[in-house]
This record gives structure tokens, sequence and C-alpha cells, in this order.
């Protein structure tokens, strides 16, 4: 079964070594490490191969010992750690952010990246405790922050639902409904078509969350909901559910203006051909694009695509 893209890693995350501190400095000594620039936008340095650059402990930016991130230890029990500092300059190395080359990347690489780039976003979007207010500091090999008082606070995941609404025919003439988020801007080239998504609100199932969205954003009822997978969106820490689900293309596209620009019905025959390079217009002298392919929004749509029901 294949996996949404950054669903993908090989590491032992290895969570029993967290709270020892002799182990994990010991570990330091033989790890390797990889560097995320959050104040980048969460970039890491790739290789001329497209490899992640893993750099050697001793090799690596010296960071205190509560910057150190313990990713996990790999199958040939090597201990991988993470840092957030600027990227170092490297001969023959690029920086590239997640989203761009997360479904290029090896198994293992897509989860280190994915993890060590979660990891860090919490760090620098929680300096200071939500209970006490006051400066915590990173503990337990960076999966926790603790303040002065020992208030601990733990790494935040937001769960939210995705889903590519279809019409249940099968064959080229099936049609699936595809949004163009207003947040994304207008007078672009490329109008970028996408699954409708949106997060999960206290006290509500992801599959209620879907009927939900899709009703508040285009006005459509959707029913045989199932669930196809997931995967992190670390922009800066949401898991991305997702699903299908069957809705009627007689029902009226009615769009909230403040959620979705656009949105409309797109055969298979017309999905397959902007896949394959093909322009099709999107009106406002704009053509389709559609979602990143390190998105699960492109994973939904292929499984769509290739598995007609």
């Amino acid at each position: 079964m294949s996996l949404p893209p950054l669903a993908r890693s090989t590491l032992d995350r290895a969570a029993h070594h967290r709270r020892d501190p002799e182990w994990l400095a010991a570990a330091w000594s033989r790890a390797r490490v990889l560097v995320v620039d959050v104040v980048s936008g969460g970039r890491a340095l790739v290789d001329e191969d497209g490899a992640l650059v893993l750099l050697d402990a001793k090799e690596a930016p010296e960071v205190a010992v509560d910057q150190r991130m313990f990713l996990g230890v790999e199958p040939d029990g090597t201990p991988v750690f993470a840092v957030d500092v600027p990227l170092p300059e490297q001969p023959d190395a690029r920086a590239v952010s997640l989203r761009d080359v997360g479904h290029l990347l090896s198994d293992r690489d897509a989860g280190l990246f994915t993890a060590a780039a979660a990891l860090a976003q919490w760090h620098a979007g929680h300096p200071y405790s939500s209970t006490t207010g006051l400066p915590t500091t990173a503990a337990e090999g960076g999966w926790t922050r603790v303040d002065e008082a020992g208030a601990q606070v733990w790494p935040r995941t937001d769960p939210a639902m995705i889903v590519l609404v279809h019409d249940g025919v099968t064959g080229p003439s099936g049609r699936c409904l595809l949004g163009n988020n207003a947040a994304w801007g207008s007078g672009h080239e490329v109008r970028r078509f996408s699954c409708l998504a949106g997060y999960v609100e206290p006290g509500e199932s992801a599959e209620a969350a879907v009927i939900r969205e899709v009703a508040e954003e285009v006005g459509i009822e959707v029913g045989a909901i199932e669930y196809e997978g997931s995967q992190a969106w670390p922009f800066p820490g949401s898991l991305m559910l997702g699903f299908t689900a069957v809705g009627d293309p007689a029902q009226p596209v009615q769009v909230d203006p403040t959620e979705i620009a656009h949105a409309r019905w797109f055969t298979r025959t017309e999905i397959a051909g902007v896949l394959a390079g093909e322009v099709l217009d999107a009106g406002d002298g704009a053509r389709v694009g559609l979602p990143p392919a390190s998105s699960i929004a492109l994973y939904l749509v292929n499984r769509w695509l290739t598995r007609p029901v």
C-alpha cells in the first residue's frame, strides 16, 4: 500500500531514551545531525543527489545541550539529532523546504525531515508556558519544555481533515470537486485547485468535520466517507487526516467567499490531462493547477484517479 509522501519513515524514535540524559550525551558524540533553520522557513540542506545532508556531531554547529532534538535511532543503531540554527556553508549542497522536496526524498529522509521540521517549529513557537506564562527550556531530548516551576508542555499537533469529494462514477467521465482557496490570492498565471480541508473542532469527529467543512465551504452535502490515510504537515504543526466522500454534482456549488474563491467539478480526463502537462482554462486568463506533490491533497487526487471508486 502506498503512503502519503510525508507519512514515510524508517526511523525508530526510541522514546525510552528521551529521559536518560547520560545516554543522550553519549549518543550525541556518535550521532548524525540534521540542521533545520526555522527562520529560513524550516529549510535543510540536500546534496547533489537530493539526499539530506547529515553532519557528524563533531562537524555540527555548537549548540547548548537543551537545543539538541533527539529524533531517534537508525536501523544500524546510529542516533540522529536535529538542531535549529542557520544552515552551514556546505559545498555542492542547496537549501530546500520540506514542502518543495518531501515527495522526492527517500523514506528515511522524508521521515527525518518531517519530524525535525515539526519539532523545531513547535519549539520556536512555544518559548513560554501556556499555563504559567513563565519562560520554558527544552528537556527530554527536545520532546518537552519545562518552566522554572517545573510545569511541562508537550509538542502540539492540530488535527485537520482534508477530503476529495467525488461523484462515485467510474471511468473517464467520473468527476471530483476541487476548490481554489481565497487565501491563495488572485491574478496568478496558474490557479491552484485542491481538496477541501479544515481543522477538526473541539468535541468533533474527523468525519463530522468532513461533512461540516464541505457544507460550509461549497454548500454540498456528502456521504460515503472513507478514510484514506494521514500525514504530518508541519507548517507549523498539523496532522492531515485524508478522506474521500461522495457528493452529487446536481447540487449547486455555493462557495463561502471568505474561504473559497472558486470551486468546480473536474472529470478524470481533465485531471489526468493537467497532470500530464496539458493546459486547462481556469478563467480570467489563468490555467488550472493542482496541489503540490508533497501534499496529501495530490495523494488523494491520484488515488481517486487510479482507483475509480
